[in-house]
């Protein structure tokens, strides 16, 4: 049916001029009441809610922005690419946390991925355009923390990692005890019974690869053994297998190998398998993480458990916190904790 020309009876969607008549106060009273601004009674603020939920009133976003200066969102910024990313379990874990820890506040999250390596001072340019009321920087290499770039944030930041290479007053960092992690595994290894062990780096330019590796190297020296038989990845599952086989062309005569991330840790297994080693008889093997994975490993595998989904959680509350004028401690370090399974 050709309905040109017929007025519409659909009613006029409630104003906030409508919801002040229905509460019985002025429309600035009422913005306020909806805003949740100081200095209105609590008669009031129920007044107005009842108004809205009869209304079905909504606020509209950019008239709210304009006087709450807030946009509702908060934005979670990784400088890695989306390769990396979505092939990494880890990122799935802290992001559940973050979600979790984000979920009171009815904050949207804008996640911020990069295109190509090193992007991330360009994603920091994004943080300074004010579309977001806070943001969370996860997985930052030394060149994605520029002191004044990120002094120039007119939004809280809270970074996941210490920073490194970076002065950064007023920015709090959640992480986990990596240093302290690196050092069970040593612990661990040499506990067994081997003396020529080697370790697979993380990337040396992130907090995590420095501090596992410090943390592996203070616990040989405690037991007396050469810390020598490095190689280095990039926390991908290829770049372990081509680390292992590295260790292993340069050092026949390795005993055990701890690899600082589970992720590496089963492209290492799967080096040593196709070259027929056998784990733990030939090598013991110790990843990091505990990702979900790592129980049905071949063998399944011994690692150091971070608590990555906590870790997450708290980042997100200490950025609602600081959103709300509160001052959080400058470092949140979590504990790190062996497990033990069959690699090692």
């Amino acid at each position: 049916m050709d309905d040109v020309g017929v007025e519409s009876t659909r009613p006029d969607p409630p104003t906030l001029q409508t919801v002040a008549a229905a509460a019985g106060v002025s429309r600035s009273t009422a913005s306020r009441a909806i805003n949740g601004e100081p200095r209105v009674s609590p008669e009031t603020v129920e007044a107005v809610q009842r108004a809205v939920r009869e209304l079905g009133y909504s606020p509209n976003p950019a008239a709210r922005t304009l006087v709450t200066r807030r946009t509702g969102s908060v934005a979670l910024v990784v400088p890695e690419t989306g390769d990396v990313l979505f092939s990494d379990p880890y990122f799935a874990t802290v992001l559940s946390g973050i979600t979790a820890g984000l979920a009171p506040s009815g904050n949207q999250l804008i996640l911020l991925i990069g295109q190509h390596p090193g992007d991330g001072n360009q994603m920091i340019s994004y943080l300074r355009g004010g579309h977001v009321d806070g943001a969370m920087i996860i997985s930052h290499h030394r060149a994605d923390l520029d002191a004044d770039a990120l002094g120039k944030i007119p939004v809280p930041v809270v970074l996941g990692g210490r920073p490194v290479g970076a002065t950064l007053p007023g920015m709090p960092y959640v992480d986990a005890d990596n240093a302290g992690g690196g050092r069970l595994a040593a612990h661990h290894l040499a506990g067994t019974g081997r003396t020529r062990l080697g370790t697979i780096t993380g990337p040396l330019d992130m907090p995590a690869g420095i501090d596992r590796l410090d943390g592996w190297r203070a616990g040989m020296r405690e037991h007396n053994l050469a810390d020598d038989a490095t190689a280095g990845g990039d926390f991908t599952a290829a770049s372990g297998a081509t680390a292992m086989a590295r260790l292993l062309d340069e050092h026949p005569d390795l005993q055990g190998v701890f690899v600082a991330s589970d992720l590496m840790a089963t492209g290492a297994l799967q080096e040593l398998s196709g070259r027929g080693i056998r784990v733990p008889d030939d090598i013991a093997v110790v990843g990091f993480d505990d990702l979900m994975f790592a129980s049905t490993a071949t063998p399944p595998l011994t690692t150091i458990r971070q608590p990555t989904r906590e870790a997450g959680r708290l980042i997100a509350e200490t950025l609602l916190a600081m959103l709300d004028g509160r001052t959080p401690e400058p470092a949140q370090i979590l504990p790190t904790e062996l497990v033990r399974r069959a690699s090692a």
